[in-house]
């Protein structure tokens, strides 16, 4: 994991994204457990507070899921919920985008799928 101290994005996001892409990277797959809070405070120096407040993101969304007294696991559907939850982004980020500049440049539904294509073969 790492963190950006300077960003402008909060530490506990950070945390959040951090544990979401080691389950997309599959480093933790289902059933798997996640570094403790208190581990991961006293690795990277954060407030433990912190450091649960980016869990509880997770937990919330269904991700990971907390065992009393045992520690916190990768839910079993996790993996596949952060692919869609990623592939709406990429559409809603940058394929709407890519659209509305291609439409700028007159580039043609045909000939953006034909760029679209080299770009995959390349």
């Amino acid at each position: 994991m790492q963190f950006n101290f300077n960003s402008a994005e909060p530490l506990y996001l950070q945390v959040a994204e951090q544990i979401m892409e080691a389950i997309l990277a599959k480093i933790y797959s289902a059933d798997d457990q996640i570094p403790s809070t208190t581990e991961i405070s006293r690795s990277y120096h954060i407030n433990p507070a912190t450091v649960l407040k980016g869990m509880n993101l997770l937990v919330n969304q269904g991700l990971i899921v907390k065992k009393r007294g045992i520690g916190m696991f990768v839910t079993p559907h996790a993996y596949q919920k952060i692919v869609e939850q990623r592939r709406d982004q990429f559409y809603q980020q940058r394929i709407i985008d890519l659209i509305k500049e291609a439409r700028r440049l007159q580039i043609s539904k045909d000939e953006l799928i034909s760029l679209i294509e080299r770009g995959f073969n390349e």
